[in-house]
């Protein structure tokens, strides 16, 4: 499915010039629309179920009238300007990749995040590592997903995003970034964020790609939902990696809501304990509830791991219609090299997706 872009501009020449690059190199992935008339742009956008409206800053829209699945972001001479009236800018004079890529980012955050749709062959896999267990190895589970992908030759990086969490306790590389820098590219909205991105990523000896824990911890609480969907969309738009394990908290709030709609696929991980299956079924029972709302499908994507299972002190949980692809017993008095590496050889993570 094309992706329907409509371009705003008073500059007739300039609108002919990209309708033909872009007709040219991306007729399989846009469907463009062009126009000069900021009323006839307006009117158009709900009819024709435009996904991104991209407007010369010789106008000023009133965001507030968009169609809710429509992104938008104003086109500027500069590209040293970032942001137009509180919304993205682009600048309409550099090199058409770089406008596609923007306009996909746009198309991601915003459409993407209300439709569930994705980016197809543009973007590689993310799954999400989001248990509302705590205490069951959730971590150590997407750690090990990230070994597994590895070894089988994908190009994986692992996320971690949790408040207080670190991927410094499973793989280890040299250099000098950290997510602490992520966090400022962010936080600054520099729009050379890729570069950074590029610059910070470190590779474990067994393949898996990943960034350093945070100086601070209070430097993770800095991140709000849009600037992690941001990050998100450089990470899947730079084509950089086929698999993106995200090992993230497990909130319900609006924001998280829209990262999980960018997934592949959600873990959820549990013991099989009656606290942790308690957990599993009220959270479970939340989100059918918010997504019954919204008209945007989640718990389809949600499959079970369970960790440390016991037959003699667990049982499974049948109360909810989540896809259980299995489990791993508990390893006792062994390193966290030792426990990844065994659940690495597991081949639950192959029927993730």
């Amino acid at each position: 499915m094309k992706i329907k872009v409509a371009i705003l501009d008073k500059d007739q020449n300039y609108l002919s010039r990209i309708a033909s690059v872009f007709g040219t190199k991306y007729a399989d992935k846009f469907e463009l629309y062009s126009f000069s008339d900021v009323s006839v742009a307006l009117a158009t956008l709900e009819n024709a179920r435009i996904d991104v409206l991209v407007a010369s800053d010789a106008f000023e829209i009133d965001v507030n009238l968009l169609p809710k699945r429509c992104g938008f972001a104003y086109f500027v001479d500069s590209p040293d300007v970032e942001t137009v009236h509180d919304q993205r800018a682009i600048c309409k004079f550099q090199k058409v990749d770089l406008i596609y890529k923007q306009i996909l980012s746009i198309y991601s955050e915003n459409a993407g995040s209300i439709s569930g749709l994705k980016l197809g062959d543009d973007s590689g896999r993310l799954i999400v590592f989001a248990s509302p267990c705590g205490g069951v190895g959730t971590s150590c589970m997407a750690a090990a997903c990230a070994l597994r992908f590895a070894a089988q030759g994908k190009k994986t990086l692992y996320l971690n995003l949790e408040k207080y969490g670190s991927s410094d306790v499973f793989f280890s590389a040299e250099g000098q970034f950290d997510m602490s820098d992520i966090v400022f590219a962010l936080k600054s909205k520099r729009a050379n964020l890729s570069l950074k991105l590029e610059s910070c990523v470190k590779q474990d000896m067994r393949g898996v790609y990943f960034y350093s824990q945070s100086k601070l911890a209070l430097d993770m609480l800095e991140l709000g939902w849009e600037d992690v969907l941001r990050l998100i969309s450089e990470l899947k738009l730079s084509g950089s990696y086929d698999c993106i394990i995200l090992d993230c908290d497990f909130e319900l709030a609006e924001g998280a809501r829209s990262i999980l709609r960018q997934t592949d696929a959600i873990v959820w991980v549990g013991d099989g304990s009656a606290i942790s299956n308690t957990k599993i079924f009220r959270a479970y029972q939340a989100l059918t509830i918010l997504e019954q709302q919204e008209d945007s499908p989640l718990t389809n994507r949600i499959c079970l791991i369970y960790n440390k299972f016991s037959n003699k002190t667990g049982t499974t949980i049948d109360s909810v219609e989540i896809k259980n692809v299995g489990g791993a017993p508990r390893y006792e008095h062994a390193t966290t090299d030792q426990i990844l590496s065994r659940l690495a050889e597991l081949l639950v993570f192959d029927k993730i997706v």
